[in-house]
């Protein structure tokens, strides 16, 4: 695709076309800073040493209704290829993990696995990501060209739709609403709200989200005033899970734009881990590069303002688009159960796989 899409519920960005493209932050940062674009969009890696994929596209359209596309094509019939890793090796992988969070290496670590998917005929970006606006109206649905990264990327797309908001910036205010602490959701309604009141008592689930709340605390106190985060978390929802959420606010001290703030924050220990440098290199010993899965998507105009969004429950989509690859994680801390965990990444992973009609994991 030559474009981007970020669609919320209540605004949407989309673009055409690149004028110039950034595979490092700095670059990208030091544009804004000098006034020499008006406008960055793109995609920041998990991991923060790899190269972003970040541009100033040719055209753009903000609109204060979410994105909708017109006469968006057929999505084609999707099969599993391959589990990266298998389900088994994810269960040693989590009980290795665990065992070096007993031994008081690290606070929680994110451990996470991908699915490949494979098809005869080509996905489209644009009618992935309409039909995931369509069961998802009110996430937040983004589709991004990854060219920008380097040649390993050259015509990738990344495309999903998350219920997480790293950060938005307007004038002065900041606005998060981290997501940590899961559990599945039922078909049964009293199940179900028994399922989000089990998570809202549950103290590993707790455990887990104060990590993320302190921590995004840390970064954002020494930039902001009147910097409010809830004592405790709140309950939301996708169609799949039950989520533990923080909507946190605070206003700015100095300038500090969106893609600064984006940039401080990630990764945050909702998809690393605590500490993070050290959660970081764990995650770089045992699991294949994440690649775009668990960065940032979104955009920064040259006032400062913008939207990141945390990029879960999406795919990357081949330059071909015969290949798909989903990935799905689960905060891992010492109380953790492996088969509990390879559950959790499944259930995730559905929102990818109903969207592209492909068979759900077990």
């Amino acid at each position: 695709m030559d474009g981007f899409v970020l669609s919320r519920p209540d605004h949407s960005v989309v673009t055409r076309g690149v004028r110039r493209s950034f595979d490092s932050s700095d670059a990208a940062t030091h544009a804004l800073s000098a006034g020499t674009t008006k406008l960055i969009v793109g995609a920041l890696p998990f991991d923060p040493a790899a190269a972003t994929a970040l541009y100033e596209p040719a055209e753009a359209t903000i609109a204060s209704r979410p994105w909708q596309p017109v006469d968006p094509p057929a999505l084609p019939t999707t099969k599993v290829g391959r589990e990266i890793p298998s389900s088994s090796e994810h269960l040693r992988r989590v009980e290795k993990l665990i065992g070096r969070l007993r031994s008081g290496e690290i606070d929680k670590v994110v451990a996470a696995r991908t699915v490949e998917l494979r098809t005869q005929t080509p996905i489209s970006p644009t009618a992935l990501a309409a039909r995931m606006t369509a069961l998802n109206p009110v996430a937040n649905t983004f589709a991004v060209d990854l060219s920008a990264a380097g040649a390993a990327f050259e015509g990738h797309s990344l495309v999903g739709a998350t219920p997480e908001v790293l950060v938005s910036r307007r004038g002065r205010v900041v606005t998060c609403r981290p997501l940590a602490g899961t559990t599945k959701r039922s078909a049964d309604s009293e199940q179900d709200r028994e399922a989000g009141e089990s998570l809202l008592r549950s103290t590993k689930n707790l455990a887990e989200h104060a990590f993320v709340t302190s921590w995004i605390r840390e970064v954002l106190q020494p930039m902001c005033s009147d910097l409010s985060v809830p004592a405790t978390p709140e309950l939301t929802n996708t169609h799949e899970v039950w989520h533990l959420a923080s909507p946190i606010r605070g206003t700015l001290r100095n300038v500090t734009t969106a893609l600064d703030l984006a940039i401080a924050l990630h990764p945050t220990p909702a998809l690393c881990g605590t500490p993070t440098d050290a959660a970081l290199k764990v995650i770089r010993e045992t699991e294949e590069p994440r690649r775009f899965y668990g960065g940032a998507v979104g955009w920064c105009d040259d006032a400062g303002d913008g939207d990141w969004v945390v990029a879960i429950r999406c795919a990357e989509i081949s330059a071909d688009g015969l290949s798909a690859w989903a990935s799905a994680g689960g905060g891992i801390v010492a109380e953790s159960d492996p088969q509990d965990e390879l559950d959790e990444t499944s259930t995730k992973l559905r929102t990818l796989l109903t969207a592209l009609g492909a068979e759900t994991l077990d």
